[in-house]
């Protein structure tokens, strides 16, 4: 399988900038940001292809018996259902470390995305086990039946009714869901730094990110001079059309999509939100919808309790240290959270106390492939990437001998 990944990865690599214009005129994003989606989806194949060999090793452990060992076997197939807005990193990044143990892998992709999707598929050589499947919803849930186990990127909505049915049939599943990350900044913090941070992980991929930092945090100490440069840090973005090199805000995905977004705006605001920038439908073609940014966001609004999936930033004032980590845990999701702050003491209580799955320190949340990645709470269990994420659709058996 090494051998016939590293292939695959450079089949991929040649036909690169062809998978980023699919990419960019399915999703809608701009096309740097699909290209380094592309380069990142290379480089996660070459990154298994070259360790899963010693991660999937057999151990031995000193014990009682003559010999004990314990290793790695795959379940047989895992079926995934996939989203529409990275459609070539989310399948490999579920995909290759799962073949790379052994099992062959069945993608439902978004329909939304089916040229790209498909292919994806047809660039798969003889003897890497990834193929499509386009199946309708009762289809996808006899498929969960009859494979082995699950993975699932997507809403919280659709991972519950997934994850229930896989549940019934005790199917192993990691699912990756919505997320509302919290963007922490202390008084001590590089003000113009973390501005410029919170601007382009709110803003890229036009929101449509779950890892992206959905609530800026600000303590009353630091907050108009905060909002100040942010709002300067939005004022430099352009939205346009997303081949063009100079856009950087470009559409959303579907009118539907807009549409909520913007009612997500209207309601806060309703509720008393100030909107400081953006919050209005633009005229002209494409599902275009500008950066906006509410102040004094209250849980009277919906986007406290809800993902917003598009350009529109959330910002709380926390009174203090203690509020700060009680605004960040209050949310139903816990996919990931940072800090920014000179204090290195005051950033590791932090991270302690927060409810997350990673927690980033004076940068803003990213996936690393090094690192495990997947959340908590409503943002879903189960890890992708690293060792960790190699891990998850195994067999850990035990063999001993007397």
């Amino acid at each position: 399988m090494p051998a016939r990944l590293q292939k695959f990865a450079d089949r991929l690599e040649a036909e690169k900038e062809r998978f980023a214009e699919m990419v960019c005129e399915e999703v809608g994003r701009c096309l740097h940001e699909c290209r380094a989606e592309i380069g990142k989806s290379i480089e996660l194949i070459r990154y298994y292809a070259r360790l899963a060999p010693e991660l999937l090793a057999h151990k031995t452990i000193a014990t009682q018996a003559s010999l004990s060992q314990v290793r790695f076997e795959p379940l047989g197939v895992v079926f995934a259902v996939m989203p529409w807005n990275y459609p070539v990193w989310q399948v490999l990044r579920f995909a290759v470390p799962a073949m790379c143990a052994g099992n062959a892998c069945a993608v439902k992709p978004a329909p939304s995305v089916a040229r790209v999707s498909q292919a994806l598929f047809d660039l798969v050589s003889d003897g890497i086990p990834l193929a499509g499947a386009w199946l309708d919803e009762a289809g996808t849930l006899k498929a969960v039946e009859d494979t082995d186990a699950m993975a699932f990127t997507g809403s919280t909505h659709t991972g519950r009714i997934l994850a229930a049915h896989a549940g019934a049939n005790l199917k192993k599943t990691v699912l990756e869901l919505g997320g509302s990350n919290a963007f922490i900044v202390m008084p001590d913090a590089d003000l113009e730094r973390a501005a410029a941070e919170a601007c382009y992980s709110r803003f890229r991929d036009a929101g449509q990110s779950c890892n992206a930092a959905k609530r800026i945090i600000v303590t009353e100490a630091a907050a108009d001079r905060f909002i100040t440069l942010f709002l300067a840090e939005c004022a430099k973005l352009k939205m346009g059309d997303p081949k063009h090199p100079d856009t950087t805000l470009a559409p959303l995905h579907r009118e539907d999509l807009r549409d909520r977004v913007h009612g997500q705006v209207e309601d806060a605001v309703s509720n008393g939100a100030v909107c400081l920038t953006g919050g209005k439908i633009p005229q002209g073609r494409g599902w275009f919808y500008p950066a906006t940014v509410l102040d004094r966001v209250n849980p009277a609004c919906r986007v406290w309790r809800e993902e917003v999936f598009g350009p529109a930033a959330l910002i709380l004032r926390a009174e203090n240290e203690e509020h700060a980590i009680a605004l960040a845990n209050d949310s139903p999701f816990g996919l990931g959270a940072c800090i920014y702050t000179a204090d290195t003491e005051r950033a590791w209580r932090f991270a302690e106390k927060i409810q997350a799955g990673s927690v980033f320190i004076n940068r803003h949340t990213s996936s690393d492939l090094r690192l495990p990645f997947g959340g908590v709470k409503d943002s879903g269990y189960g890890r992708e990437l690293s060792e960790f994420g190699l891990y998850e659709f195994v067999n850990v058996k035990t063999y001993w001998q007397k």
